[in-house]
This record gives structure tokens, C-alpha cells and sequence, in this order.
């Protein structure tokens, strides 16, 4: 298409346009300019395709999706020591603001003041060019492809999302949804050495890639009640007096107040999926159980560096996630195609 700086912007629900945005410029020392090659989809990404909202999160005015990129290095600040032009990065979307207290203590994700690309009002990924400061680029080793690189915030996500659920070696994991947020916590806690994984979906062929992938066992939820669920997954999977840990990456009713039975005494519960705002909760078993119920957002301190060291080491493989792409001016059709639940991972090359 020739232009300096393509992007793919949303306009309003399923109004989409493709414009030449400015080429970003370095401003600060420690400014790093990416040429972005790869970026995936998201559920988010697609349901501001679909709704132009999310939450409090509107969108007024035209903003250009995507947060989950990798690139090239273009441009670089006086002040960066780290990365040089060629280098190629994973792309953190989310600045904080580094002062406040939350950002002080480590757990940037929770920043007020967050910018992070496509909520509005801040912009994203999806463009030939984008800004980061240089500690939130995270170089590629040599063994990682950048398709791959666009995966690593999935995989942060994973990570941050097990992290909260305090995975140990030896841990039974029940992990409800087995779509790519899912997945990669599967595989994230068969890295931190759990003996036990179970992928819990209703779609037979989401739960057969997952036995495949990183699970140990699947389960298949049925339409009964959350108590009887629980049990028949506690005997199929032999969960004992039930596990460990149980992460729900579904957002659906049903699944979170399954998961609370089918957790043992003193368990741990995390949150990991969005769904309807409120439910009905499980609260009698939750404090008879004396359960650690914690939620999740996004990634914070060490997260991305974790995630990266995954894919250097081999511990996690997103390779078998992606499973197709799409040049940068058919980006409308990645998002259909998350929107109908193809695939598992889409990914849209950057403009020429």
C-alpha cells in the first residue's frame, strides 16, 4: 500500500479503515522505535471489533488495535544500552506510570495511569511502526521465531495468571477453558512442575489439542449442577480430596462455581477469564474451604522475562498455537476469524 506508517484503525463496531498514521519519533533517551512483523488476536481485541466498548473502556474517537507484537528494532534513543537496530523484540503493550506506589512495589499491571495499547484512548500495535521505552522490548534469543515473539504476551499472561495461583511441583491443576489463554497456563504449570493437569472445555476438539499440548487429563462439563460436576470431575480425573489449584480462563458462570467444589480444603482459586460482571457465588464452600481466591490482570514484574525464557529453553512451545496468518491488508478477516472461534491463534504480518 506504500504508506510510511499503515495502521488498521476502528472506527466504530465493525467499522474498520486502513490509514497512515505518522511515524512515530523518538523523543526520550530511552525511546525505542519497532518495526512491528507479527500480531495476534485476542478476545479483547475482537470485542471492541464487535461492541467498541469494553467495560468503562470506549472507544470515541478512532483507534488503531492489536497489543500482542513483535518486531524489529528501527530507531533507538541516546540513552539505550540493551537493543541496537536489527535486534528483534517481544512488545510489552502497557506503560505504567513508574511512580506510584503500585508501580513501586512491582505490580505495574494495577498502574492508574496505565497506557496500554488499543484501550482507548491510547492506540496499538496493529502499524508499521510503534513506540516503547527500552525496558519494555524484550530481545528475541536466536532459537525464537518473531511469530513466536507475538505470542509472548499471551504467554505472560500465563504466566502471571499461574504465578498468582502459586503452582509448586507436584501441584494437581485444573485449568477450566481450553482456548489460548487456557492452554498456556496448562503449559506454563507443567513447567513449573506440576504432576497433575487437567483441561476442562466443552469443545472435544479444543480438549483433544490440550491433551496433546500440556494436559495429563481432560474433563468434559456437563449440564448438571456445579456440586455433581465437581464430584464426577474429582473421580474421572482421580483428584483425590480434590486440586491444588484450579485457574478458571472461561469467564463462564457454570465453570467458576464448579471450580470452587472441586478444589480441596485450602486451596487456590484465580480468576483468570472476564465474563458477565456479576455471578452467583459459591461462598459457603469458600469459606468452609478456607480457599485463596485471587483474580488476575494482565502481567506485572518478571512476567515477560519468564515468558521468554519458556521459549528459549523449550519448558513452553507456542509454535503448534498458531495456527494461521493473514497479510496486514486482510487483517479484518483475523478478526472474523477469532470472532467464530477458528483456529486457535491468528496472526497478521505487518505492513510491507
Amino acid at each position: 500500500m506504500g504508506a510510511e506508517n499503515l495502521s488498521f484503525v476502528l472506527e466504530k463496531p465493525y467499522a474498520v479503515k486502513f490509514e497512515d498514521r505518522p511515524v512515530p519519533n523518538v523523543t526520550e533517551p530511552h525511546d525505542v522505535i519497532v518495526n512491528v512483523k507479527y500480531t495476534g488476536i485476542c478476545g479483547s481485541d475482537v470485542h471492541y471489533w464487535t461492541h467498541g466498548a469494553i467495560g468503562s473502556f470506549i472507544v470515541k474517537d478512532p483507534m488503531v488495535l492489536g497489543h500482542e507484537s513483535a518486531g524489529v528494532v528501527s530507531k533507538v534513543g541516546d540513552a539505550v544500552t540493551t537493543l541496537k537496530v536489527g535486534d528483534r523484540v517481544a512488545m510489552e503493550p502497557g506503560i505504567p506510570c513508574r511512580r506510584c506506589v503500585r508501580c513501586k512495589e512491582g505490580n505495574y499491571n494495577l498502574c492508574v495511569d496505565m497506557r496500554f495499547a488499543a484501550t482507548p484512548p491510547y492506540d496499538g500495535t496493529l502499524a508499521k511502526y510503534y513506540k516503547l521505552p527500552e525496558d519494555f522490548c524484550f530481545k528475541l534469543p536466536e532459537s525464537v521465531s518473531l511469530e513466536e515473539g507475538a505470542l509472548v504476551e499471551p504467554l505472560a499472561v500465563g504466566v502471571h495468571i499461574t504465578r498468582q495461583g502459586d503452582v509448586k511441583p507436584g501441584n494437581s491443576v485444573v485449568v477450566f477453558g481450553a482456548g489460548p489463554v487456557g492452554l498456556l497456563c496448562m503449559a506454563v504449570a507443567k513447567a513449573y512442575g506440576a504432576s497433575k493437569i487437567v483441561a476442562v472445555d466443552i469443545n472435544e476438539d479444543r480438549l483433544q489439542f490440550a491433551r496433546k499440548y500440556a494436559a495429563t487429563h481432560e474433563f468434559r462439563s456437563a449440564r448438571v449442577s456445579a456440586e455433581e460436576n465437581a464430584a464426577n470431575l474429582i473421580k474421572e480425573c482421580d483428584l483425590g480430596v480434590g486440586a491444588d489449584v484450579i485457574i478458571d480462563a472461561s469467564g463462564a458462570e457454570p465453570c467458576i462455581q464448579t471450580a470452587i467444589h472441586a478444589l480441596r480444603v485450602g486451596g487456590t482459586y484465580v480468576q483468570g477469564g472476564m465474563g458477565k460482571n456479576e455471578i452467583t457465588w459459591p461462598i459457603a464452600a469458600m469459606c468452609s474451604k478456607e480457599l485463596t481466591v485471587k483474580g488476575s490482570f494482565r502481567y506485572s514484574q518478571g512476567d515477560y522475562e519468564l515468558a521468554v525464557k519458556f521459549l528459549e529453553t523449550g519448558q513452553v512451545k507456542v509454535k503448534e498455537l498458531i495456527t494461521g496468518t493473514v497479510k496486514f491488508e486482510e487483517a479484518e478477516k483475523a478478526f472474523e476469524g477469532v470472532k467464530n472461534a477458528q483456529g486457535i491463534k491468528t496472526l497478521i504480518q505487518g505492513p510491507e
